[in-house]
């Protein structure tokens, strides 16, 4: 069996990746093949959270003229059910899963309480971290990277719709070249996208590297995790 990379991460998934051009808000037999490489993940002994985004759901207050701090809550929300769907999935799976969220919901989740999520990725349950940092004007993506230096994770896993990160966007740009290897500083220069530039800084300020990969293929999550070159590695310079 191949040693991992890494010990623990955050994985970060794509809400809108989850649906998958289905007509439903979640794709479940797309789920379950997600949840297969993850399983694998698991059984090579490495600890996994997770982070779901809910662009399948909700994506703001883009449009509307609902209030900010209000549509962020609605975000929250629709994180919540995108990671109860993937708790289900994980367990019909045979894999033991919790999902944790900083807002007040005993009757869905469990508080998110660090030292108890530790615990439960020692004893190789997944957790799953949902709504966000639980504060407004902040983007799952920033929560991704926020929950793992607070849970001591090797690296957080960006598996998006994008399979790297380009010198501009490569659907408008014929001349875009993709990129392996960039430091934090070339994203917020460069004013990329595909990163929130809050998560960017954050992770630059506390030494968090970053691995953005597409989730097209499913296979990529355990790919990556067991130490191939896919995507685009965001670090230190």
């Amino acid at each position: 069996m191949q040693t991992p990379a890494y010990k623990r991460v955050l994985l970060k998934l794509s809400g809108e990746a989850l649906k998958n051009d289905a007509d439903t808000i979640l794709d479940f037999d797309y789920i379950d093949t997600v949840v297969s490489e993850i399983k694998r993940c698991v059984q090579a002994g490495v600890q996994v959270a997770l982070v779901i985004g809910a662009g399948n759901i909700w994506r703001g207050a883009r449009g509307t003229d609902v209030n900010r701090t209000r549509a962020d809550h609605m975000g929250m929300l629709a994180t919540v059910i995108n990671s109860i769907g993937m708790k289900d999935a994980l367990l019909r799976a045979g894999i033991d899963a919790h999902v944790m969220t900083p807002v007040s919901m005993d009757t869905f989740a469990e508080p998110y309480l660090r030292d108890r999520a530790v615990e439960y990725l020692e004893k190789g349950s997944v957790v799953i971290l949902a709504c966000g940092s639980g504060a407004p004007f902040f983007s799952t993506d920033t929560a991704a990277v926020l929950r793992a230096a607070e849970l001591n994770c090797d690296v957080t896993l960006m598996a998006k719709n994008i399979d790297a990160v380009y010198t501009a966007d490569p659907r408008k740009d014929p001349d875009a070249k993709r990129l392996a290897e960039i430091d934090y500083m070339y994203i917020l220069d460069n004013h990329l996208t595909a990163i929130d530039i809050t998560a960017t800084a954050f992770s630059m300020e506390n030494k968090m590297p970053i691995h953005i990969f597409g989730l097209s293929d499913p296979a990529n999550i355990y790919k990556v995790i067991m130490g191939e070159k896919l995507g685009t590695i965001v670090k230190e310079a």
